[in-house]
């Protein structure tokens, strides 16, 4: 039987490459470019449409930790980003032309791919089995066909950060440095007292593009506004996306009063984006406000910032720990469409799905994946249905079930290796299974 996914983005090519790999053929639908998102540039697969990072590799972050067992299950599009890193100190960030380039290239050359340049209205629920992963920017007409079919839909919004050329960046106005370190990757624009004071009353005063039923109550607080924080206190700022804690300005030896941290767009370096700095003022009102940073007085911005809906299942009421649907056979998830915020996390659960979309076709049950470790948590908490309504939600150690620790850092190490510890048991396990099965 013939798998159709429907959406290009992280999870959908995840998932078709997987199935290819495994022998299954795919139907991938894809409806950029004839038609538009909003905020996609390009019609290539897994663009990155937000930050160029995948966020920390370390283990002492969760999304290290999430990372790891990612590769150990197989991903594709972790494997890939590995090869097109950029210096992003602790970070894993990524060329995002050269990710999606090879990305696409990788489907289209695949005989087990077809493509399908066109939109999905509708899903055939009957003759094939469906993995939809159209992620926070699902058309309205796919929109309205999965609110008929379930009856129960949720929405927030996201913001993005503007990039600018690197070349028209005043470097002597920075520095160079990750936080505790005299060397880094990022670029770093000190603000003066006076400098910051002048930018955070511009900042908040600042006119802002309407958006049609907009309501803050409805924003993921790891895509704050750099406007709406900024509105919450005077240094609210300097303890979020402009705080200067860890970073020495070589050219007074001092703690600047605030910062604005830029990192590569590409492995050239022509490409900056301003860390943390979403935002859905005005264009014109964005070149005048970030053009106060005296390191990007003359800057010359290739993407500002927007602000776009984001579509997502009440998860909790729908899906089971496959990622499939409890009403419908054969209908699966995977995504942000699901309530799983983040890069990592769409491709890990697309990796996830592609895993258990081959078992449903060999009539053997979905994967269960521990909850003690970041993969089973995550999942276990967008399928429990006494979370719902469902927040979306990233990794992270509070995740996990309790360790018998009292230092955070402590627990935090705890909950690591018993994750590592659990997902190794389950692989083997897994293998195991798989194998016997095959003969």
């Amino acid at each position: 039987m013939k798998v159709r996914v429907t959406g290009g983005g992280l999870a959908g090519s995840e998932v078709a490459l997987s199935l290819a790999e495994m022998g299954i053929e795919v139907e991938l639908y894809e409806m950029r470019p004839s038609v538009s998102t909003g905020v996609h540039q390009s019609d290539s697969f897994a663009e990155l449409v937000c930050s160029n990072s995948l966020k920390s590799e370390s283990l002492d972050n969760a999304s290290g930790l999430l990372k790891e067992e990612g590769i150990k299950l197989g991903s594709k599009l972790l494997e890939i980003a590995h090869r097109h890193r950029v210096p992003a100190g602790k970070a894993l960030a990524v060329d995002r032309v050269g990710f999606s380039r090879e990305v696409t290239d990788l489907i289209e050359s695949n005989p087990f791919i077809e493509i399908r340049r066109e939109e999905v209205s509708s899903l055939d629920l009957q003759r094939v089995v469906n993995v939809v992963c159209t992620g926070p920017l699902t058309s309205p007409k796919l929109e309205k066909f999965l609110r008929q079919l379930f009856g129960e839909h949720l929405f927030f919004f996201d913001a993005v950060s503007p990039i600018v050329e690197a070349g028209s960046i005043d470097f002597e106005r920075g520095f160079f440095a990750d936080r505790y370190s005299e060397e880094g990757s990022y670029l770093n624009c000190p603000l003066n007292g006076k400098e910051y004071g002048d930018f955070w009353k511009e900042l908040v005063g600042a006119e802002l593009s309407e958006m049609e039923n907009f309501s803050d109550r409805y924003l993921f607080e790891r895509c704050q506004p750099v406007e709406d924080i900024a509105r919450s206190g005077f240094d609210a700022l300097r303890f979020g996306p402009m705080k200067p804690v860890g970073l020495i300005d070589p050219s007074s030896g001092k703690e600047p009063f605030a910062v604005v941290q830029l990192r590569k767009e590409n492995s050239s370096g022509s490409l900056m984006s301003l860390v943390g700095f979403q935002t859905r003022l005005k264009w014109g009102e964005q070149k005048r406000v970030f053009s106060m940073i005296p390191a990007l007085r003359n800057a010359q911005f290739v993407r500002y910032g927007v602000m776009h809906r984001n579509t997502y299942l009440n998860s909790p009421l729908l899906l089971d720990k496959s990622l499939g649907s409890k009403q419908h056979s054969g209908l699966f998830f995977a995504g942000q469409i699901t309530g799983l915020e983040g890069y990592v996390e769409a491709i890990v659960s697309g990796r996830v799905v592609a895993l258990n979309v081959e078992r449903y076709l060999r009539g053997v049950g979905g994967l269960s994946i521990p909850e003690t470790t970041m993969i089973g948590s995550l999942i276990e908490h967008v399928t429990i249905s006494g979370r719902s309504p469902l927040k979306p939600v990233y990794s992270n150690f509070g995740l996990l079930s309790p360790v018998a620790c009292r230092e955070k850092r402590e627990r935090n190490r705890e909950k690591v290796s018993r994750a590592r510890n659990d997902m190794d048991f389950f692989l083997k396990e897994w293998r195991s299974d798989r194998n016997d099965t095959e003969e």
